[in-house]
């Protein structure tokens, strides 16, 4: 919007829309903690699938990782936290998937880790993972149009004595 525009700008998000977003930073960041939650008591089962690094050890990764996704997501409210959260819920989601439909073998240092078959505590890692890519981009999404709109929300009262807000 230029200074010479009569039209105002858009204005700020009201309660609302504040209350959306809160609601979509619990909803990530309690699919991070039970992914979290799921690759923490599941790892011990896994230590025996090894290369140079156990599957097991792969699962408390993706656990510190998720753990620290949530807090990020609940405590600092930046974009770039919402992007962490994003990429560990779409990193172990394609990793889940893709070692369910495709056995890919050992790549590298990492074990073959093909497992076609559906468990309970893979069902409810995919759906925590699904809920937090959902909440995290929406939050993603957020941030984007505030940042647009802030760069244009300076606009020049009618009276043209004072900038507005």
């Amino acid at each position: 919007m230029t200074a010479n525009s009569s039209t105002p700008p858009p204005a700020p998000h009201g309660p609302a829309y504040r209350a959306v977003q809160f609601a979509a930073r619990v909803l990530s960041a309690g699919g991070l903690a039970v992914v979290a939650y799921v690759h923490a008591t599941l790892a011990g089962r896994f230590d025996r699938v090894t290369a140079d690094i156990s599957q097991g050890d792969l699962f408390r990764i993706e656990a510190g990782l998720a753990a620290l996704g949530a807090l990020l997501v609940l405590v600092w409210w930046r974009a770039y936290c919402d992007a962490y959260a994003w990429l560990v819920a779409a990193g172990g989601m394609a990793l889940l998937l893709i070692y369910q439909y495709i056995d890919v073998g050992r790549l590298g240092p990492f074990p073959g880790m093909y497992d076609p078959v559906w468990s309970d505590d893979k069902r409810l890692a995919l759906v925590a993972q699904a809920v937090t890519l959902i909440m995290s981009t929406f939050l993603l999404v957020s941030h984007t149009r505030r940042s647009r709109r802030l760069t244009t929300d300076v606009w020049l009262d009618p009276d043209r004595t004072r900038y507005g807000r």
